[in-house]
C-alpha cells in the first residue's frame, strides 16, 4: 500500500525525505486464511500509515515456523531469520496481538522472546540494530488487558532497542463478557479510528526523524 507524501514528508529546512517502511507482526492464534481481528486492525493502521507516505507489509506470525528461543537462528526450519531480516529492513515495527485471559497471545510472547537477540547485534556505530526503528503496539479482545499488554510490548520492545512515539499503542476492548469480535463491528468504533490515526501519525513523524539523525554511536 502507498500512501502520497504529506506534510511530514519534509524535514525542517530540508528536502522530501526518503520513503518509510512499516513491517506488522500480526500474533493472532489463527493461521491464514481464517479471519483475524488483530489482523483487521494492524491492517488499519498500515492504512493510517500510508497517508504519511510510509508503505508496508503484514506477516501472521503463526503461518510461519519460527522455533521457540532466543536466539537469531534456532537452526533447521527455523522461519524467524527470514522475517528478523524483513524487520531489520523496516523503520517501523508494529506488534499487533489478540487477547487472551487478560494476556497477549503465546505467539507475541514468541516474538517479544526472538527480538531477545537483538541485544547482542550492533551496527558499525556500535549501536543495536534496532536503534533508529520505532515500535508500535495494537491490541484487540473482548475483555480487559489493553493497557497491561501496551505495557508489557512497550517494555519488550523498548529493551531491544525501538522508541516508543506519544500514544502509540491502539486498542479495541469490548465489554466484559460478552462474545462480539472487533471485526465483527459494523464500523470502526470513533475513539479507536481516532487513536490509530494519532499513532500512525506520530509514528511515522519519529521515523522520519530517527531516520534523518539516528541515536549517537556507543562510546
Amino acid at each position: 500500500m502507498i500512501g502520497a507524501a504529506g506534510a511530514d514528508d519534509v524535514l525542517p529546512g530540508g528536502p522530501v525525505s526518503a520513503p518509510l517502511t512499516v513491517l506488522a507482526l500480526v500474533c493472532s492464534l489463527k493461521p491464514s486464511p481464517a479471519r483475524s481481528s488483530a489482523e483487521l486492525m494492524a491492517r488499519q493502521v498500515l492504512d493510517e500509515l500510508a497517508t504519511h507516505g510510509v508503505t508496508g507489509d503484514v506477516v501472521r506470525v503463526v503461518d510461519h515456523d519460527v522455533k521457540p528461543g532466543v536466539e537469531l537462528d534456532m537452526g533447521e526450519g527455523d522461519a524467524w531469520p527470514g522475517i528478523r531480516e524483513r524487520l531489520i529492513a523496516a523503520d517501523i515495527v508494529l506488534i499487533a496481538t489478540p487477547t487472551w485471559m487478560g494476556q497477549q497471545s503465546s505467539v507475541c510472547q514468541r516474538v517479544l522472546e526472538r527480538l531477545d537477540a537483538e541485544l547482542s547485534e550492533t551496527d558499525d556505530a556500535g549501536r543495536l540494530q534496532t536503534f533508529g526503528k520505532v515500535g508500535i503496539a495494537a491490541v484487540v479482545g473482548n475483555e480487559d488487558g489493553a493497557h497491561h499488554i501496551s505495557a508489557v510490548l512497550f517494555q519488550g520492545m523498548n529493551d531491544v532497542g525501538f522508541t516508543i512515539p506519544a500514544q502509540g499503542v491502539t486498542y479495541w476492548n469490548g465489554e466484559a463478557m460478552h462474545a462480539t469480535d472487533y471485526q465483527d463491528l459494523d464500523e470502526t468504533p470513533e475513539a479507536t479510528a481516532s487513536t490509530t490515526a494519532t499513532m500512525a501519525a506520530n509514528a511515522a513523524h519519529l521515523a522520519r526523524l530517527l531516520a534523518a539523525e539516528n541515536y549517537p554511536a556507543s562510546s
